[in-house]
């Protein structure tokens, strides 16, 4: 891969990314922070970026799902808190520090969702099929339909397969959010992308699989339910996601990584309580702890199956202290420090 191949990302960008900041300690690799590893689509590099961040600027979605808007401000307030922090290395540490991240700038939508939506794809699909991570800071979680459909769509998975199969490979999108997100409505919202890709490869003949983690029964309506029964949908309620259930939860991530040939991740944060994420668009009276979800993306990320990573639903305007924004911060910190590249994906064990 060389960093001409991520040149015609500018392409499906409306705003240049900005200028990263944080604490400086002094010069080399012992002071090293995020915001001093991170380049721009227009200052180039002579490296290849192990990922490139893309913020998707949108609550168009939010709005048309009766939520809290505010989700817009997303992408700036990831990149605040993500900057801060640190790339080290603990005793017997599996992370890898030694990054080199870069920020293509944000698709920033006002009415026309489905055009913003379309241009994320583009650009989830170009960096995807340059071998590198796409991590698209959110805005709220109708951000899930571009970057599906950019991975759904991408050489990568045609050729993420047994190497026999004429097939395109098993997709699976992993999901760890309080809501399903199967909604049925007239246009596109927040609360409708799951049901419009499970729908759209249904109607294709195409081989995917859509797996939740931390759903709330007391925040989706039997309707819900229902249709994620019809669309196959597997799901673990946010009850049996605590800290004692934690190896069968693992279980389940390793059963649903070995089924699958190319992983969309996915993370809305308002799977975490409301103590720890209070800034997002729907507030969780419940959640799953966030040492859970630390270790899901931990695992999903290094195992070499993973082609693209969202993050969806911080509001900003309702964060309190910066404190989910510091949290999300956390999580990217860990996929991206234990991220294998997909080529070193081993076969699937379908």
């Amino acid at each position: 891969m060389h960093q001409n191949d991520l040149c015609a990302l500018d392409r499906f960008i409306d705003r240049s990314a900005p200028t990263w900041s944080g604490r400086d300690d002094g010069a080399g690799a012992a002071h090293r922070r995020v915001h001093q590893v991170v380049t721009s689509l227009e200052q180039g590099s002579s490296e290849t970026p192990d990922a490139v961040f893309m913020g998707f600027a949108s609550d168009e979605g939010v709005r048309r799902n009766a939520g809290r808007q505010g989700a817009a401000e997303g992408p700036a307030a990831l990149r605040s808190a993500l900057g801060q922090l640190a790339l080290a290395q603990g005793r017997n540490s599996s992370r890898n520090t030694d990054l080199a991240l870069l920020d293509a700038g944000d698709v920033v939508v006002s009415s026309d969702l489905e055009e913003g939506q379309m241009k994320l794809a583009a650009a989830v699909m170009t960096s995807v099929d340059a071998g590198v991570l796409p991590v698209v800071l959110g805005g709220g979680h109708e951000v899930a339909l571009g970057t599906y459909t950019g991975v759904a769509d991408s050489q990568a998975r045609k050729t993420a397969g047994s190497a026999t199969s004429q097939e395109l490979g098993r997709l699976g999108i992993l999901n760890l959010d309080a809501h399903f997100d199967l909604r049925r409505a007239a246009q596109p919202t927040s609360g409708t992308p799951f049901y419009q890709a499970l729908t759209r490869e249904r109607a294709a003949g195409t081989d995917c699989r859509y797996t939740v983690l931390g759903i709330s029964e007391a925040n989706n309506t039997q309707e819900l339910f229902d249709t994620a029964h019809e669309l196959e949908v597997d799901y673990v309620v946010d009850e049996d996601c605590g800290v004692l259930n934690q190896q069968a939860l693992l279980t389940t991530v390793q059963e649903f990584v070995a089924t699958v040939d190319i992983i969309y991740l996915t993370l809305d944060l308002d799977v975490l309580p409301a103590s720890i994420a209070p800034g997002v668009s729907a507030p969780a009276g419940y959640g799953v702890p966030l040492e859970i979800i630390n270790t899901v993306l931990k695992e999903v990320a290094a195992s070499g199956k993973l082609a693209a990573f969202d993050v969806a639903e911080l509001n900003p305007s309702f964060d309190i202290d910066g404190r989910t924004a510091k949290t999300a911060a956390r999580l990217i910190h860990t996929v991206l420090t234990h991220h294998t590249p997909l080529s070193s994906a081993a076969p699937s064990l379908r």
